[in-house]
Formats: C-alpha cells, structure tokens, sequence
C-alpha cells in the first residue's frame, strides 16, 4: 500500500459512519483549535461543548510551536488525542508561501534602514529556497492527523498583484505536483495581505493551475476587506468544484461589529452548489476575550445552521 492509499485508508476506517451529507448543521462545522482553547485538550473540549465533529489546525494551542513543527512521535500523540475526543481535523492551516517573493516588491512600502531590508530579504529568500521542504513538513502532519487539505498563500501582496502571477503560478505549479503525489489537495486562501485577495483573484489562479488537487479556501471577510461584495458577487466567481474549506471570521458572524455579514443565504447556496467540506470559524478576536468570543461566534454559527431548518 503506497502513501496515498495508506492516508485514504486512515481518513475511511475510523470514522466510516460518518456519511457526507450537503446539508451544514452542526456535524459541518468547526474551528481553528488554536483561538479555542489554551491547550489541545481546551481545544477539544470546545468541540465538545458545541457537539462539534470537527476541528481545524495551525498553531499548538498554547505552545509557541506549529503542528508543521511537531516530531513525528508528537504528531502520533496528537492525532490519539484527537481520535479519542471523538474528532476529526478538518483542515490543515499550514503559513505556505506568506512570505514576499524574491524579487518583487511589497505593496506597501516599508520604513527600514538598509540593514533590515537586507536582513528581510535574506530572510524571504531562506524561506523561498525551503518552500519544498517546508511543504513536505506540513503534508506529513496533515497525514498524520488524518486530513488531506493544506493551506497554501499566493505570497505577500506586491503593487501590481497581476503583473507577478506568472511568476507565482511557476512556483505554486510544483508545489501542487508535490502534494499531488502525497494523496493532499492544495487549499489557496483569499488573504489580504497576499496575492490572491479576492474571489476574481482565487478564480484567475484556479484557471492558470487546473489541478485536480488545487483548491479553494474561501474567508468571505479577507474579500469584503477588498471592497468585494462577498456575496453573491464574489461567491458566484468561485468554481464550485473548486471550494474545499470555508473560513468565517468572529466579526463576521457577530452583529455587534460592522464586518458583519448575512450567513444564511451563503450557507444555503453552498448547500445548492453542493459543497461537501466543512465550515470553520477562524474568530480572530484577539486579546484576552479571544477564547470567549469564539464561543460566542460558535453558538451564532449553530444558531443560523439551524434556523434556516
């Protein structure tokens, strides 16, 4: 049995109940463990407490360390912890390619002396020249956890975003034959801080890069924070075929803050086009509120879910 077959086999058997169903109610939603709880059991807990089935990864709760980063006897501890909760991951937030590439300038420019421009681009070129090694890093923990999704960024925004997508699409093209290999989808963000800002953005590179293993992981907010209507105007451009996580922002779920948006007929018409991934809620409330706000953002999720019947 190669890797592909051996990962296929992991994500079926544990869990082979568990049905897909393009109804989202609470067994499609989740969220990122790492602004859920303090520590890894918190973040389970909060699974727990919101009858949740799944929940997303990046960074260890309350380590200063990223599951990419984790030994392979780390990762084993992990996914156990996670199975016996009761819950599988969902998604894989690896930082992939959110760096500036060599050779292109930032949008914004910056105030630096000499020296720190200097030691910013030795710094962008040593993550540039480990992309490869940093991909397989984050594939073998999503392996290990039993997820086949990997985020990936299309590097820090540049002062003409189209002019540099060649040049993007000639290092993410192998990037995605890598993980082709691996049996893992390539999930491209919409981040504001990146290239690709905006669903129009997400769409052009699905189009240069027409992988059966390269994807979509759409933040509506990361849109609307670019002047895009969320929807339905950029949710229409977004191949459906393409869209493998949704990511929804605390202030985007709470009527208190003004980054409000409607859910509910999102939700609904991603049940029509018959999306099959999971919903996260990525709250991004910092501060010492954070952990209850994602509480807070949850029961809203749930109670949207399930208004709409």
């Amino acid at each position: 049995m190669n890797r592909r077959e051996l990962l296929g086999a992991s994500l079926a058997l544990p869990f082979a109940g568990w049905a897909k169903t393009t109804k989202i109610d609470r067994s499609r939603l989740s969220s990122v463990t790492d602004e859920s709880g303090k520590t890894p059991a918190e973040g389970i807990e909060f699974a727990h407490k919101h009858g949740l089935k799944w929940l997303e990864v990046r960074g260890v709760p309350g380590a200063k360390k990223h599951y990419a980063d984790l030994t392979a006897e780390e990762l084993k501890q992990a996914a156990k912890e996670f199975k016996d909760g009761g819950v599988r991951v969902s998604f894989f937030n690896s930082g992939q390619c959110k760096f500036l590439l060599p050779g292109t300038e930032p949008l914004k420019p910056r105030t630096e002396t000499p020296e720190q421009r200097t030691t910013r681009l030795g710094r962008d070129q040593q993550a540039y020249d480990r992309r490869e090694a940093d991909l397989m890093k984050s594939i073998r923990a999503a392996q290990a956890l039993g997820t086949d999704k990997v985020r990936v960024f299309a590097f820090l925004r540049t002062v003409d975003p189209m002019k540099d997508m060649q040049r993007i699409v000639d290092v993410l093209g192998p990037l995605v034959k890598t993980s082709e290999k691996e049996g893992i989808r390539l999930t491209l963000e919409n981040e504001v801080a990146c290239n690709a800002a905006t669903c129009e953005e997400l769409a052009a590179y699905m189009k240069a890069i027409p992988s059966k293993n390269f994807g979509v992981n759409w933040d509506a907010l990361n849109g609307m924070h670019m002047k895009e209507t969320p929807f339905p105007g950029g949710y229409k451009l977004i191949p459906k075929a393409k869209l493998w996580n949704v990511q929804i922002k605390g202030k985007s779920v709470l009527k208190a803050y003004s980054d409000w948006i409607d859910w509910a007929p999102i939700l609904t018409a991603l049940e029509g086009d018959g999306y099959e991934g999971q919903v996260g809620l990525e709250c991004h409330i910092f501060g010492a509120e954070q952990i209850a706000k994602s509480h807070e953002s949850m029961i809203e999720m749930l109670r949207i879910a399930e208004k709409r019947g």
